[in-house]
């Protein structure tokens, strides 16, 4: 610990710079502290904060910055967080509970959240499950031949989509698909349903295997679709806005076009022990992240499905009003995962 004194200058040096940009003198410091203290004073302290790594001077004459050490310091030591108002949990948790019951839409909806209360990029990211299976299928007539055809996975992943059928849906038709959804799909691994699967049906189906095709076509659609992985990045452009990025921006947007690199870390983060985690600077193990703050939080929900959810923004985002928003909103996608959307409180 460095003591209250120098805590308080180091306080004041970095909300400064989160909030101007700017460096800050000795001179300027002076002035904004509550008790009287030299210049001279002031200076040695800031030396004693430079020294210690926490602070840097980019010009001979000019005012203190923060370093990445000096904002873990800072993150870990002096921020007094500025908690969510009831008004603004209350918010959350609706936003939030529109699709609680759907962990893709959910996840999605928390992203989208996420940016626009940040300013930052946010991501999340579901991982490909083996072992998922479907669970159920359902076939609702949308009429003119045509019907919804809704999936259900073991894991919780819900698919749907329209088809058009060249025949009535019918309560025989009805029945013909219930018959042949739970003799080869119900109970198989999403990975396993392909169209070597749906010929194998064509004995059974007889003369209705023309009629069928389309509809178990879309199926197959639909289980292949839920048992890939996702990554997806919103508020990316939010980033240009960010001039401490400077050229780093365009490294960043790269990264995040490209989604690779993104996907490794992802991938390295959810193996870890910790199920949230936040890299400030050289922390990060992505070279193009290095210049950027990045919270995420990892989700284990159906037993079997794990996702991932955060955000990415400069060094200079505002740490105490960020911070809390983004946890309250790990904590409430959390909860609403594992109790199937019953609101955190």
């Amino acid at each position: 610990m460095i003591g209250d004194r120098r805590s308080a200058i180091l306080e004041m040096i970095i909300d400064y710079y989160i909030k101007t940009g700017e460096p800050l003198g000795s001179n300027t410091l002076c002035s904004m502290l509550p008790y009287s203290i030299s210049s001279a004073t002031i200076r040695n302290e800031m030396a004693f904060l430079t020294g210690m790594g926490l602070l840097e001077q980019r010009h001979t004459s000019g005012g203190r910055v923060p370093t990445k050490n000096g904002y873990r310091y800072y993150v870990e030591n002096i921020v007094k967080p500025n908690e969510l108002t009831p008004y603004e949990k209350q918010q959350i948790n609706e936003y939030l509970s529109v699709n609680a019951s759907d962990p893709d839409r959910l996840l999605a909806d928390a992203s989208r959240l996420l940016s626009d209360i940040t300013g930052c990029a946010s991501f999340y990211s579901t991982v490909k499950d083996p072992l998922d299976c479907v669970q159920g299928v359902e076939l609702i007539p949308a009429g003119n031949s045509r019907a919804m055809l809704v999936m259900l996975s073991v894991g919780g992943k819900i698919k749907s989509s329209v088809c058009r059928l060249n025949c009535p849906i019918d309560s025989e038709f009805k029945k013909a698909f219930y018959e042949i959804t739970n003799l080869f799909f119900v109970g198989v691994p999403l990975g396993d349903i392909n169209l070597s699967l749906i010929q194998s049906t064509a004995p059974m189906l007889g003369e209705r295997v023309f009629d069928m095709l389309p509809i178990l076509a879309s199926l197959c659609s639909l289980c292949q679709e839920a048992g890939e992985g996702t990554l997806t990045v919103t508020g990316e452009t939010k980033l240009l806005s960010q001039t401490e990025l400077g050229q780093d921006v365009y490294k960043l947007l790269v990264l995040l076009a490209k989604k690779d690199k993104l996907e490794g870390l992802i991938n390295d983060f959810i193996k870890m022990n910790s199920d949230t985690v936040l890299y400030i600077g050289d922390e990060n193990p992505v070279y193009e992240l290095k210049s950027t703050a990045t919270a995420a939080a990892r989700f284990t929900y159906n037993d079997i499905q794990t996702a991932a959810l955060g955000i990415i923004g400069s060094l200079r985002i505002d740490y105490k009003t960020i911070l809390p928003r983004v946890d309250y909103v790990f904590k409430t996608v959390a909860t609403l995962l594992k109790e199937g959307g019953f609101r955190y409180e």
